[in-house]
């Protein structure tokens, strides 16, 4: 009896270790990931959305918004790997960018940074848009733009989009999320808002499966899965690639007759023929004295 007590509780014990690892595992590598649905700040957060200024390039689809700053690096990552398959779904990415204010005395943006956000909130040019984060962020200077520093309404504007944001995260946050950015807030096929931290790659399959959206989209003109696609061009360097032929820049001469050259093109003149070096003459050869005495 007292062996049957004593394997009783060891298995109790490795019962409960097991649970509570597999607890652990669930929240550490899925749960944690999921978006959140809203549920007591639909509306709020709804009129925060349609009062802010963002930028789009059009589609009229369902609208997914997100919302970051410039220099985030996980929103660059967002924008280019998932929109596109978001765009093939027929979602309309909307972006909202704001300038992070001040932290314990640093400041956390530039002036071209606040001049360009104050612009983007004022006009909502999405060239600008495309132009700004075209250009890496140490050579982006904001020619052309009105400076939001010393300039009442500009930076006025400024504050809008951060009072904005701190709204917003603030109504996220009774929902249970932790904000971080890229920050994105879409509905579901049931029209249930959600939003999603975004800052890791692994929350990201969500939003694809709430929206319908693909996971991957396929170059044109390559069939999924083909393997005979060459993944490098002659002339690349790589060891498989070959160098480019010699193509001389005017064709051959067919039947003495010289093609025209082609239209656009300057007629290359014929380079002038090189006279051969005169050689030096062969000295003669002294022949030995053959007299007899």
């Amino acid at each position: 009896m007292r062996r049957f007590f004593v394997w009783s509780a060891l298995a109790a014990v490795i019962g409960l270790v097991i649970a509570i690892g597999g607890f652990w595992a669930y929240q550490h590598f899925y749960a944690r990931f999921q978006p959140v649905t809203v549920q007591r700040n639909q509306a709020s957060i709804q009129r925060l959305l349609d009062e802010s200024s963002w930028v789009s390039a059009g589609g009229g689809g369902e609208p997914l918004y997100i919302i970051g700053y410039r220099d985030s690096a996980a929103m660059q990552r967002y924008e280019m790997e998932e929109v596109p398959k978001l765009r093939a779904a027929g979602v309309e990415a909307r972006i909202i960018l704001f300038a992070r204010p001040d932290r314990e005395g640093l400041a956390q943006s530039t002036a071209a940074e606040r001049a360009s956000v104050a612009e983007l909130w004022l006009t909502r040019d999405w060239t600008l848009y495309q132009r700004w984060t075209a250009t890496p962020v140490r050579n982006w200077t904001a020619a052309g733009i009105p400076a939001a520093d010393g300039n009442l309404a500009r930076g006025a504007v400024v504050e809008a989009g951060r009072s904005f944001v701190a709204s917003l995260a603030e109504k996220l946050n009774q929902e249970g999320l932790q904000t971080r950015y890229p920050l994105i807030i879409w509905r579901d096929r049931e029209g249930f808002m959600k939003a999603c931290a975004c800052s890791d790659s692994r929350s990201w399959t969500f939003i694809r499966d709430d929206l319908d959206a693909p996971d991957r989209i396929e170059t044109p003109g390559v069939a999924p899965g083909d393997q005979a696609a060459p993944s490098t061009y002659p002339g690349d360097g790589s060891p498989e690639s070959l160098p480019w032929p010699n193509v001389p820049a005017t064709p051959p001469a067919v039947d003495g007759v010289s093609p025209a050259p082609a239209p656009g093109t300057a007629p290359i003149a014929p380079r002038p023929a090189t006279p051969p070096a005169p050689r030096k003459a062969p000295e003669a050869k002294q022949t030995e004295d053959t007299t007899f005495f």
